[in-house]
């Protein structure tokens, strides 16, 4: 691919703010975004921008008190649009944020900060119910029915006398009819654990050596075909999940992105084999994944292996000198993207030529 059909990454806006941004996320079917951290002083903000002729504008600020940690839109109706969150007191609270004085939901779900959080079910993506996870400090895992008060539809957490570990990373997937669904967790050691809510099981575990710090599926709402894993370590890994052999899992490749963290991975929406990684340096890594020719074959036993494909790195830029902390696409419009990054500032981006590739 020569430098003149290569996609370019472009910073379109670019907006400081007076806080600490933690996460961001589009609005589905707008031209609006969330943006969630904590004041200085200790208490919790969300904003709500719209971009308007090339800039950005504040449409509404809501402060709570405590600091909001992370958010999605993904358990919502595309009429309602409700925004689920977790904070650093363990709370889920899921928010109309035409009317965000008082949750439309709460739950004390955790003894411990919230860190991270997915949703399906909604937004016309995932077969079956609405459900959200948080994952926690506190090592547990659970999932919730936001039409079911008060309790977890289900608990994942650390068996007696097993040592519990902060909980960083979670994403669902495999949602393609109404009874297929997974949850898959990653952990400040390296723990990768692959949760069947089906069957209630562990379906699969891993380790990758170094804290997990971002997982996703390549989309949610089909059956398991690969998830990204990123690590502490300036590392990722693609895991092709169409193929699970009963002792060695899943295949894999891994590649060194960046020279730091890699804080995030997300999936184009209109193109699962295209993602983006943020690093902890600042930079953003645009990558492509090659399937090989044969995506199984069989072992000296005759059992089922998955093969595992390539990685191409497409294009990087560097945009700050802190840690991009949050990444979303906007689900409706190809190429425009939003982060946020520990200098406090939230960008909004766009990435060309997304749809030669």
């Amino acid at each position: 691919m020569s430098a003149f059909e290569k996609p370019q990454i472009i910073s379109h806006i670019q907006k400081s703010l007076n806080y600490t941004v933690f996460d961001c996320k589009w609005m589905p079917c707008s031209a609006k975004f969330v943006t969630m951290g904590n004041f200085a002083r200790g208490t919790g903000v969300i904003q709500l921008y719209e971009i308007q002729q090339g800039d950005l504008k504040l449409l509404r600020e809501i402060e709570k008190a405590k600091p909001i940690k992370c958010g999605t839109f993904g358990a919502t109706s595309l009429q309602q649009r409700y925004l689920a969150t977790g904070d650093f007191a363990g709370n889920l609270h899921i928010w109309n944020l035409e009317a965000p004085e008082v949750p439309v939901y709460s739950v004390k779900g955790h003894k411990e900060i919230i860190n991270t959080i997915d949703g399906v079910g909604g937004l016309g993506i995932g077969e079956g119910a609405p459900e959200i996870v948080t994952g926690s400090r506190d090592g547990t895992v659970k999932v919730w029915d936001p039409r079911q008060k008060d309790d977890p539809v289900a608990n994942m957490e650390p068996v007696q006398g097993e040592n519990k570990r902060d909980c960083w990373t979670v994403a669902f997937g495999n949602a393609y009819n109404q009874e297929e669904r997974v949850v898959c967790a990653g952990y400040d050691n390296g723990d990768i654990k692959l949760f069947d809510l089906r069957n209630m099981s562990l379906r699969w575990e891993t380790n990758i050596k170094n804290g997990v710090c971002s997982l996703e599926f390549d989309r949610k709402d089909i059956s398991m075909n690969k998830l990204v894993a990123t690590s502490l370590e300036g590392k990722f890994h693609v895991f092709d999940m169409r193929t699970q052999h009963p002792t060695k899992g899943f295949a894999s490749v891994s590649e060194k992105a960046h020279k730091s963290t890699v804080w995030q991975v997300r999936h184009l929406p209109q193109n699962r084999e295209v993602f983006l990684t943020a690093g902890g340096a600042g930079s953003l890594h645009l990558w492509k994944y090659e399937y090989p020719i044969q995506r199984s074959k069989k072992d000296s036993e005759g059992v089922e292996m998955g093969v595992a494909g390539s990685v191409s790195l497409l294009q990087n830029v560097t945009l700050s000198t802190q840690p991009i902390s949050s990444l979303d696409w906007s689900p409706d419009k190809r190429g425009l993207c939003i982060c946020s990054s520990f200098d406090q500032m939230v960008r909004v981006l766009i990435i060309t030529k997304l749809h030669k590739i």
